[in-house]
C-alpha cells in the first residue's frame, strides 16, 4: 500500500494536485496541517483517494484535529504537524508521543525540512512542504516485506 504524505501547502493547490497526480499508486493522502482549504478542494477533485488530514499552526478557526493515529496494512501511524510538540526544537518530545502511541510510523510537518529516518522501530518522515520553488512531498510504502519512506522533489 503506498501513502502520499504532504505538508504546508500553504494555498498551493497547483503543487498539491501535482503531488496527487504524480502518485497515482496512492491510496491514501495524509495531509499533515498548513493547508485545509486546498485539501477540501483536493477532496472534492480526487473522490477515489482517502483523505486524512490535521490542522496546523496556519489553519485558523480549523474543525480538523491535532493529531491522527491510523493503521494500514497492521502497520500503526501517528501523524500531526508538529508545532504542538515543538518540532523546530527537536524530535525527541513528538518521539515520545509517537511511541505511547505504540506507532511504528511518525509523520509530521511544520519545519519545511524534509527528512526520514529510522531509529530503533520506528520510522520517521516530514515531507517538508508542498508550497516554494524547492516544494517536496512524502511516500509512505507499507508491504509484507516492509516499510519504506521516501522525500520526492516535486518537478
Amino acid at each position: 500500500m503506498r501513502i502520499l504524505v504532504v505538508s504546508d501547502s500553504h494555498g498551493n493547490d497547483g503543487n498539491l494536485r501535482r503531488a496527487i497526480l504524480a502518485q497515482p499508486k496512492a491510496e491514501v493522502v495524509i495531509h499533515l496541517g498548513d493547508g485545509e482549504e486546498e485539501l477540501l478542494r483536493a477532496k472534492r477533485s480526487f473522490p477515489e483517494k482517502m483523505f486524512l488530514a490535521v490542522r496546523g499552526n496556519c489553519d485558523w478557526g480549523s474543525a480538523l484535529p491535532p493529531v491522527g493515529e491510523y493503521t494500514a496494512a497492521g502497520v500503526k501511524i501517528f501523524y500531526t504537524h508538529g508545532h504542538l510538540y515543538g518540532v523546530k526544537s527537536g524530535q525527541y518530545t513528538i518521539v515520545c508521543a509517537a511511541r505511547e502511541r505504540k506507532a511504528r510510523v511518525l509523520l509530521y510537518g511544520h519545519t519545511h525540512n524534509a527528512f526520514t529516518d529510522y531509529e530503533e522501530g520506528l520510522y520517521m518522515m516530514n515531507p517538508g512542504s508542498l508550497n516554494g520553488w524547492q516544494a517536496t512531498y512524502g511516500t509512505l510504502d507499507i508491504t509484507p516485506q516492509g516499510i519504506v519512506t521516501n522525500i520526492v522533489k516535486l518537478p
